[in-house]
């Protein structure tokens, strides 16, 4: 007779399957696994996964969400404690760098597979725009309280793409022949701000506006 599953039953190994497909899929991408492997890992049938999931593209999109929602968890608690718009922004790209190097996989399916973020999974495209906004909102502040004079969109994203690309380095080795990953962040952090028309009080300290430049 067949044993009942209970709903921890089916939580758990959806759990599990989630974990595996995550690490398969940044290893390998989407094109690399298939649901035949998910199962032997898994030490399953191949037609179990079936029963959790439709397809391998909603394994991703499912593991995908997962990752975006963690990010985002990280980057809310780091900036949570602080009331200056410069400290949030400081503190959202050291969250920003912690998660990364310390959750390799989940960063990757989150922004190296070649898979649209879509309507087609409803929990994906929300928890991917969540993300973004909390990279980019740290900029808007900075502009609307006259840390900087820059184009907040623009600054926003070009921080976003520095913090990408120390990431890569870092994952690829490369940062082996140069600085530090800490040393370079803090370097383009102060690079992109001094050009952005931020203002340093003693010791290096990002002087606050008085609102939003006219």
């Amino acid at each position: 007779m067949p044993r009942y599953l209970t709903d921890q039953d089916i939580a758990d190994f959806r759990a599990e399957l989630c974990k595996v497909a995550t690490e398969r899929f940044a290893r390998f991408g989407y094109e690399g696994v298939t649901m035949r492997q998910l199962a032997e890992a898994l030490g399953c049938s191949p037609k179990t996964p079936y029963r959790y999931f439709k397809d391998k593209a909603d394994i991703l999109a499912t593991v995908r969400a997962q990752a975006f929602a963690k990010f985002s968890d990280a980057l809310e608690k780091a900036r949570a404690g602080a009331s200056d718009p410069a400290d949030r922004g400081r503190l959202t790209g050291e969250a920003y760098l912690a998660f990364a190097l310390k959750n390799p996989h989940a960063y990757r399916i989150m922004f190296e597979i070649d898979a649209p973020v879509d309507e087609k999974h409803p929990e994906l495209g929300p928890a991917a725009e969540r993300a973004a906004r909390y990279i980019t909102r740290g900029a808007e502040e900075m502009a609307a309280s006259g840390v900087i004079e820059a184009d907040s969109k623009l600054f926003g994203w070009s921080m976003w793409a520095a913090l990408h690309g120390i990431v890569m380095l870092h994952q690829s080795g490369m940062l082996a022949h140069g600085p530090d990953y800490k040393s370079l962040s803090y370097f383009l952090g102060l690079t992109m701000l001094k050009g952005a028309g931020a203002k340093f009080g003693p010791g290096g300290v990002v002087q606050g506006g008085k609102g939003k430049k006219k």
